[in-house]
């Protein structure tokens, strides 16, 4: 990954997502500024659902400054993409991939015999949390799909514990897959949520956690590396992280993309001032 920093296009916006909710047109304004920053390096694709791209023409226009990079999520299932790829055929967009959930009804040897509509677009399997773990990871290393792990949401349960994540990281690293996170990594560092009591994972701690796994550490070091809350310490192994990590923690998802590049200068990670984030949105 020569001349790529460790932070290049970590930020996937997922604006239009809760908590965040920003109206699809206001999305699609902020995002071209954002790539045009001085911290637009960060910015990746901005991410939609792909019931969004049936109204997605009517707010995408010349005024985006090219074509819109999108990634897109299927929550039905391979039975969405076709639908999804005719219609961005139709628009001013380029698909940096689709993110695509395992449905109950089909076997995971189905589900990947039918992620062929995808065509050439990147596929993000989201990874289910249950029993199919380890056999959709497989699958992934075998047909040479990314991974895609939930780390939160809008109840408790939702959010992995350190030591399930920790065993989702190393057992996709071990085989060969990159992945992308999304929701409830909201801040840098492990965290508690002072409005829900949630315990979060921070972005920064899945980073230093991956490069560790590559280092083929322990699942108990992985765990503590989760867990650190001490924002020297983990700015520290970050700043001595190799960029090569970025092969397999890919991006995050994020609805806000001003506070974490805020929390990176604050934590000495990129040169400040930084933007001013406002109110909390994510």
């Amino acid at each position: 990954m020569s001349g790529v920093t460790i932070f290049d296009g970590i930020l996937d916006d997922a604006a239009v997502f809760p908590p965040g909710l920003k109206p699809l047109a206001q999305a699609i304004v902020d995002h071209p500024k954002h790539r045009a920053s001085a911290y637009g390096e960060l910015v990746g694709p901005l991410v939609l659902a792909a019931p969004a791209l049936a109204g997605l023409g009517a707010h995408v226009g010349a005024d985006v400054g090219g074509p819109l990079d999108l990634a897109v999520t299927v929550p039905g299932g391979p039975a969405q993409l076709p639908d999804a790829l005719a219609r961005a055929a139709d628009l001013p967009v380029r698909l940096a991939g689709f993110e695509v959930a395992v449905p109950a009804e089909l076997s995971v040897p189905e589900f990947f015999a039918a992620l062929g509509s995808a065509g050439a677009v990147p596929v993000y399997v989201e990874v289910p949390r249950d029993s199919r773990r380890a056999e959709v990871i497989a699958a992934c290393a075998a047909t040479g799909r990314a991974a895609k792990f939930r780390t939160g949401g809008v109840e408790a349960g939702l959010y992995p514990d350190e030591a399930e994540l920790a065993g989702a990281i190393a057992a996709v690293v071990a085989a060969g897959v990159p992945f992308k996170a999304t929701a409830g990594l909201h801040h840098a560092l492990r965290n508690t949520d002072p409005a829900t009591g949630f315990e979060q994972h921070g972005f920064l701690n899945v980073l230093v956690a991956t490069a560790a796994a590559r280092d083929g550490a322990r699942p108990d070091q992985l765990v503590a590396l989760l867990a650190d809350r001490h924002g020297e310490r983990v700015a520290r192994r970050v700043s001595e992280t190799d960029p090569g990590v970025r092969e397999s923690f890919r991006s995050f998802g994020t609805c806000s993309i001003l506070e974490p590049v805020r929390e990176l200068v604050d934590l000495g990670l990129m040169p400040g001032p930084g933007p001013a984030a406002g109110p909390r949105s994510s």
